[in-house]
Formats: structure tokens, sequence, C-alpha cells
């Protein structure tokens, strides 16, 4: 079985991977990050997002051996250290941008990916960057306006 050396939240790993084992089931199965959900296995849902490299993903559509050498980051990685949350988080929370919560990790870390590319998007980039992430629970103003929010508190952390 193949040895992978990555970065996943910031941390060097080492793990062993089946050629065919699929990104998402790394994480789950062999390293027990479960944040990152198993939706449709089609790469349809967007439940499984992470950040490769600091980019959106589908893990379901990305084969472990993929991340030889690269950075992982799941919706684990985003909290700091002390366990604060990221901004995104707290503005999920906070716009109540979540109901079962089954979509919400892949939903912040499309986020993260966009706010990180775009830190002052319009409405119709949000509703752009989540187009591949479905949630049969909020309608989506809700997790927009999270978005939105956050872009506020992360431009001003900036600024």
């Amino acid at each position: 079985m193949p040895e992978l050396h990555f970065h996943l939240n910031g941390r060097a790993t080492t793990a062993q991977s089946e050629p065919a084992t699929l990104l998402v089931h790394l994480l789950r199965d062999t390293l027990g990050l479960t944040g990152t959900h198993v939706g449709c296995d089609t790469a349809q849902c967007g439940a499984c997002t992470v950040l490769l490299d600091g980019r959106a993903v589908k893990s379901c559509s990305v084969l472990a051996l993929q991340v030889q050498g690269r950075a992982v980051t799941t919706i684990e990685g985003l909290a700091a250290a002390d366990g604060a949350l990221h901004p995104v988080q707290e503005a999920f929370i906070a716009c109540h941008g979540l109901q079962c919560g089954f979509c919400t990790p892949g939903m912040v870390m499309a986020a993260t990916c966009l706010l990180r590319e775009t830190p002052r998007p319009t409405e119709a980039q949000i509703v752009h960057a989540l187009e591949g992430n479905l949630c049969r629970c909020t309608g989506y103003v809700n997790i927009v306006a999270a978005v939105q929010q956050a872009a506020l508190v992360m431009d001003g952390a900036n600024a």
C-alpha cells in the first residue's frame, strides 16, 4: 500500500492508502476526520468539500494518492489552535446559515475559498461560488448572508 506524505490541517501527516481510495474516505475512515461528509459520492452535492492547496475541491472526486506532497484543510482545520471558530463558521452560526448541518462543512469550505480569492464578493459571486454545494433545508438566503457577514468581518480584520 502506498504511503502518503502531506500536510493535513497544517500538520505533516503520513498515511497509507490503496490506489483507488478517495480522499473523502481517507479523511473519514483512515484519519477519523468525520467533519467532511459523504453525500452523493458523485461530486454533485459538495458535502465533502475540502481545501486542497487552498482551492475548494470535492474530496469524493479526488484520489487520496493525489494529495502526495500537498496541503489539505478540512472543516476541523479551520478553527484556531485555541478553539476559536473561523469567521466563516461564526457567521454561519450568527446568520442561521445552517439547519440540519449536513451541507454546512462543504458550504463553509467553499465560502472560505471564495473569501480568500475574493475578499469583497458580490451577492452574485457568492451564489456562483456556492453553486456546487446543495442544501435541502435553508433555501440559501441565510447562507449567502453568512458569507456576506464573514466577508465584512474578514475584510475588517485585514484593514
